[in-house]
């Protein structure tokens, strides 16, 4: 199975190489899309060999992995692999990772929701994105805004994603469980260092009604 690895870029110049170059250890068909940054994110990746993409402007994290997904599917990727560009998910997960997906749609992974390291409100957001989601569409998923994920070609195909910002990650997980596509969950090691980067409360207000859309819509 050929993987490709889409890592979305905002403002990441001090990591992305370092994140860069630990992937190249375990996927060499990288592709970064620098999401309209304003400082040198792009030159950054560039330097490194691997395929850069660029947004003219900041268009979110959801448009991000949408042009990447659909640049890794024309070049011949039977799935692609989502994962942040601030060190936040280990690269050395990747090839657990592919190994889940070779006989299903969609994998999921979870971080250690209970960990001291993890802010409080996130931990509260999780769970309540959580339930709504099994409420709603029937799949039970322990951490629904995890960025790490990895998708088949198909399944990209059909599940048809739409969000340009953060909303991407429990619409993939909503439409999974709406189209009823396999899908399997693999714990993943996660290092926190930004404490406020990432859905704040209102977006997850924001997650929450647009979860109703999705389960209204066809």
């Amino acid at each position: 199975m050929k993987t490709f690895v889409i890592i979305p870029g905002y403002n990441e110049e001090k990591r992305i190489v370092s994140v860069i170059k630990e992937t190249k250890k375990y996927n060499k068909n990288i592709v970064v899309v620098d999401d309209g940054s304003k400082d040198k994110t792009y030159d950054a990746a560039k330097k490194t060999g691997v395929t850069v993409l660029k947004h003219i402007i900041n268009l979110g994290k959801g448009a991000a992995l949408r042009t990447g997904a659909q640049y890794a599917n024309k070049n011949g990727a039977d799935a692609v692999i989502f994962i942040d560009s601030d060190g936040q998910h280990s690269p050395k997960d990747i090839p657990k990772g592919e190994k889940a997906i070779k006989d299903i749609d969609v994998v999921f992974t979870f971080r250690n929701l209970k960990s001291a390291h993890m802010p409080v409100t996130k931990k509260f957001g999780n769970y309540v994105l959580n339930t709504l989601l099994k409420l709603l569409f029937g799949i039970k998923i322990a951490d629904t805004q995890c960025g790490y994920k990895i998708l088949t070609r198909n399944a990209y195909e059909k599940l048809n994603l739409i969000s340009s910002d953060y909303n991407i990650e429990s619409e993939i997980a909503a439409k999974t469980g709406k189209y009823g596509l396999r899908f399997k969950e693999v714990p993943i090691e996660t290092v926190y260092t930004d404490k406020y980067k990432g859905t704040t409360a209102f977006d997850g207000i924001g997650i929450a009604m647009r979860m109703l859309w999705w389960k209204l819509g066809r």
